[in-house]
Formats: structure tokens, sequence, C-alpha cells
């Protein structure tokens, strides 16, 4: 993988990645996890973070997930491997969470644990058939 393919992925990774987040954080599941982990969270989002994950799950997500899938010329490889990449990565905070953390609903760690496989096999998909495209 070149640096120029791996920028060309990492921008429609993050561009996708960023869109669909926001879009479920912000609007579809908005109210769930208000109810849920209101009382965990604070009264505004300190960007920062959030930035440096988006920017580090989506590169390692391009070098794990996708450049493979893209040398294999396999959308379904990119969609597997991708929800399982996410699954795992978003394991890694709520089963922490679970563990540590009083009052922490297990249904939003079940919420998460599934949106982040979606959402990380619909990056997968997106970059790979970005890939393609530009070909």
């Amino acid at each position: 993988m070149t640096l120029s393919s791996f920028l060309k992925m990492y921008g429609v990774g993050l561009a996708t990645f960023f869109a669909l987040d926001l879009l479920w954080l912000g609007l579809v599941a908005k109210d769930f996890y208000q109810r849920q982990i209101g009382h965990l969270m604070r009264p505004s989002v300190q960007w920062l973070p959030a930035v440096l994950f988006y920017l580090v799950f989506v590169a390692a997500l391009v070098v794990f997930v996708a450049a493979p899938a893209v040398e294999r010329q396999s959308v379904g490889r990119a969609v597997a491997f991708g929800a399982f990449f996410g699954f795992a990565a978003y394991a890694a905070f709520d089963l922490t969470a679970l563990a540590l953390l009083r009052d922490f609903p297990v249904t939003v760690a079940v919420v998460d644990l599934a949106w982040g496989a979606v959402l990380s096999a619909t990056v997968s998909a997106a970059v790979v058939l970005g890939a393609r495209a530009w070909g």
C-alpha cells in the first residue's frame, strides 16, 4: 500500500465513519444514551479525545481490515473482518465499563457492541468500494 492509496482510503473511511457516527450519536440513539447513561455523561462533549479516537480507529481499520480487503478485491471480506474488528474494539470499552463502572447498563453495552460492528463493517465496505472506484 502506497502512502497515496492509504491517504485516499483513510479519507473515505474518516468521512464515512464521522458522518455515520454523528448521525447515530446525534439523532438515532441520542435519547437512548441519554436515558441509559445520562447520569454518567458530561454536560458537553470533550472533542479532543473524540477526534483522537476517530483518527486512530479509522487508521487501524484501514491498515488491518480495508487494505487487505482491497488487495483481495473483496467487499465481503471487508464487511466480515470490519464487523469483527469493530466488535472487538468496542468491546474494549464496553466490557471494561461493565467490569469497572457502577451502574453501567448491560443494554448500553449490547447496543454499543452491535453499533461498533455495523459501523466498522460499513466503513470498511465504503473504503473498498472507494478504492475500486479510483482503481
